[in-house]
């Protein structure tokens, strides 16, 4: 058997900056990972994704650039350098990351599935294919893959997820997408505007509040995109073609189908000799240092539920490293990356209501945002909701040019534990989406 000071099992988001810091503490690490480093984000989601997107606005705004008084030709999408401009974007990050893995004297990368077999009363044993290690500290950073919902037919037919999407190199002629959340919101527009036909099955941004979602389901039909808010009920092959037949007896059919249904934690690659504590959502239970029920033994990232974001899994392994933090009250904004973007932080308007508080709102529409109408770039609102007794900002929606990085600002404003009146008085740069914060403060009223 062979010995390890720590074993890291996961190159996502947290695995390596842990296994990175405590080899260069001269520790003999094992760095595990049963696929590519990088994990969900810079393999098969953020980056790629976010590269697609940025040639899914290119083809967008040449088609709008009469708009602009800039007359151009046709558009047209060439599909395979769209994706082939990804994938070297993605391949030099990878490996700019496996060499900076590479270049630790002290740590292993091992290509490897691992299953943990724990102790409570002495070292830990993983099992990396035909290799058997021990050590006396686990650090798990196993990530998520796509949920693939049980309906009827749906094994009978080729489908993709997010995985399989990203390696095509012909568009799909008819992509329908099962799954209305952020995932297929993000594909479904995408697509529409490389020229796909696209049918999204399901509920359009289902945990936001329902004026916002009805603004995101508008923002896809104007440009196309069919929307069924329905439950997929039977998938069959029909000829050549997929057919799914949903709960309201409607009936999509499409060349090709992309499985968007939320995702589950990697939990199970561990095998069933873990040991450790499942809470009742399906996550590793862990206390404010990421520490499991099993002594030695550490949860990062999708499996512990505090966050399912890159960002959320990076800022573990930062908390785990300085022994001052604790992941205890962590304000976790994050966005849909459609084009406008959704921005999120705190509370929605159904979650405020609820919350017992005299809660004061404001909002505003992106058509009154000087930029946004200099801009042309008119979809969207924006909404702030702050406790009208304690002066707290609760929450906000940034649905529009700029959302994404709008909402740090209040993220950044409720972690440390700023005022909405501090807000009201700071000076904004004119003409900018921000200047509108001071604003909306300043006119907030009873929710």
């Amino acid at each position: 058997m062979e010995r390890f000071d720590a074993i890291v099992i996961g190159a996502g988001q947290a695995g390596p900056g842990v296994a990175g810091e405590l080899a260069g503490n001269g520790r003999k690490v094992a760095l595990i990972e049963y696929e590519q480093v990088g994990g969900t984000c810079l393999n098969h989601g953020c980056r790629p994704t976010k590269a697609l997107r940025a040639s899914a606005v290119a083809a967008h705004s040449a088609r709008r650039a009469a708009d602009f008084g800039v007359r151009t030709g046709e558009v047209r999408v060439d599909f395979p350098a769209v994706m082939q401009r990804m994938h070297t974007m993605i391949d030099s990050m990878r490996s700019g990351l496996s060499d900076w893995l590479d270049s630790l004297p002290s740590l292993e990368v091992i290509h490897q599935t691992a299953r943990l077999i724990s102790s409570t009363t002495g070292d830990h044993r993983v099992i990396a294919g035909d290799r058997e290690l021990s050590t006396p500290e686990v650090y798990l950073d196993l990530g998520a893959r796509a949920a693939v919902p049980p309906i009827p037919g749906l094994d009978e037919v080729d489908h993709l997820t997010e995985v399989e999407l990203l390696q095509l190199t012909e568009l799909p002629a008819e992509l329908i997408v099962i799954g209305g959340s952020y995932i297929g919101c993000e594909f479904g527009q995408m697509f529409g505007r490389f020229g796909s036909r696209v049918t999204i099955i399901g509920s359009i941004a289902p945990r936001e509040d329902p004026d916002v979602s009805s603004a995101i389901k508008d923002l896809l039909t104007g440009e196309g995109v069919r929307v069924v808010e329905a439950r997929a009920e039977k998938v069959a092959r029909d000829g050549d073609r997929i057919s799914v037949s949903c709960d309201d007896g409607s009936i999509v059919t499409g060349s090709q189908l992309l499985i968007a249904a939320g995702r589950r934690p990697n939990i199970d690659l561990l095998g069933e000799d873990h040991g450790l504590e499942i809470d009742d959502r399906g996550f590793i239970a862990i206390d404010s240092r990421f520490a499991t029920s099993v002594p030695g033994v550490w949860a990062l990232g999708d499996i512990n539920g505090h966050g399912a974001f890159t960002h959320t899994a990076y800022q573990d392994s930062q908390i785990l490293l300085d022994p001052e933090r604790t992941v205890d009250g962590r304000i976790t904004a994050y966005a849909m990356f459609t084009d406008p973007p959704l921005g999120r932080v705190g509370m929605t308007q159904a979650e405020a209501r609820s919350s017992g508080r005299r809660v004061l709102q404001a909002e505003v529409p992106m058509s009154s945002v000087s930029r946004a109408v200099l801009d042309s770039e008119t979809i969207g609102l924006m909404r702030v909701l702050v406790d009208g007794d304690t002066e707290e900002v609760l929450g906000a929606t940034f649905f529009g040019m700029h959302g994404d990085d709008l909402v740090q600002q209040l993220g950044l404003a409720m972690q440390a534990g700023v005022r909405y009146p501090q807000l009201r008085d700071a000076l904004p740069i004119h003409p900018t989406v921000a200047e509108f914060i001071p604003t909306l403060m300043s006119s907030l009223t009873e929710l």
